[in-house]
C-alpha cells in the first residue's frame, strides 16, 4: 500500500476501556507519520456483555455506569456530527485513564467543554434516548469481527480486527513498525488471529 495514499481506518471505541485508549493513542501517533483517513465510531462494553450470567452483580453495576459516557458521545455526534468524536474521546479518555476522574456528570461536562462542545450534553448520560443509535454503531463494528472480542475494533479498509491490544502505546518509529505489521496481516487473505495472554496492566505513561 502506497504511503502517500491515505489509508481508510475505522476505529470503534468505548471511552471507558483502557486498552482501547492505548490503541487509540497509537493510531493517532501513526496518523502523525502516515496519511490515514481516520474515522471514529462508538461501541459499548455494556452492550457487548449484556445478558452474561457469569459476571458478578458488581460487574453489571460497573457496566451500567460505563454506558453513560458512551451516551454522551452519541449525543455529541447527533448534535455536531461524527467529526467531533475523536477530540471528545481524547478529553474523556484523558480524564478517565490519566487523571482517574470518576465516571460522573461533572467529568463528562468538563470533557465536552474542553472539546469545544456544549457541556449540557452531559445530561444524555442518564437517558436511553440514543441507545438505539449506539447499538447500530456497536453492531456495525462487531459484525465485522464476531462477538468473541472486546474493544477496540479497528478496520483497515475492508478488513477488521479486535485490537491491536498493546501497552504502553508505541511511539515514533515503533508505532509505524506496528502499523506496517497491521497492514501486512490485513493484506493477507485468510488471516484471522494472533493472541497471547496479557501479563501486565495498562501503562499510560
Amino acid at each position: 500500500m502506497r504511503h502517500d495514499t491515505p489509508t481508510p481506518v475505522d476505529f470503534w471505541f468505548d471511552p471507558t476501556c483502557p486498552w482501547a485508549w492505548l490503541t487509540s493513542r497509537w493510531i493517532l501517533e501513526v496518523a502523525r507519520r502516515r496519511p490515514l483517513q481516520l474515522r471514529w465510531h462508538l461501541m459499548s462494553l455494556t452492550m457487548l456483555n449484556e445478558g452474561r450470567a457469569d459476571l458478578s452483580e458488581r460487574w453489571h453495576r460497573d457496566l451500567a455506569v460505563r454506558l453513560e459516557p458512551v451516551r454522551v458521545c452519541a449525543a455529541a455526534e447527533r448534535e455536531y456530527g461524527s467529526e467531533v468524536l475523536g477530540r471528545l474521546y481524547t478529553e474523556l479518555g484523558t480524564r478517565f485513564h490519566l487523571e482517574k476522574a470518576p465516571k460522573e456528570r461533572s467529568a463528562y461536562a468538563a470533557a465536552l467543554a474542553a472539546a469545544g462542545l456544549d457541556p449540557a450534553l452531559a445530561d444524555a448520560a442518564g437517558s436511553d434516548a440514543l441507545d438505539s443509535e449506539v447499538r447500530t454503531s456497536h453492531d456495525d463494528g462487531i459484525s465485522r469481527v464476531g462477538t468473541d472480542v472486546g474493544t477496540p475494533v479497528v478496520a483497515v479498509g475492508d478488513v477488521a480486527f479486535f485490537g491491536p491490544v498493546v501497552t504502553p502505546a508505541p511511539r515514533g518509529e515503533a508505532a509505524v513498525k506496528l502499523w506496517d505489521g497491521v497492514l501486512a496481516v490485513a493484506g493477507t487473505d485468510g488471516f484471522f488471529e494472533l493472541k497471547r495472554t496479557r501479563t501486565r496492566d495498562p501503562v499510560f505513561t
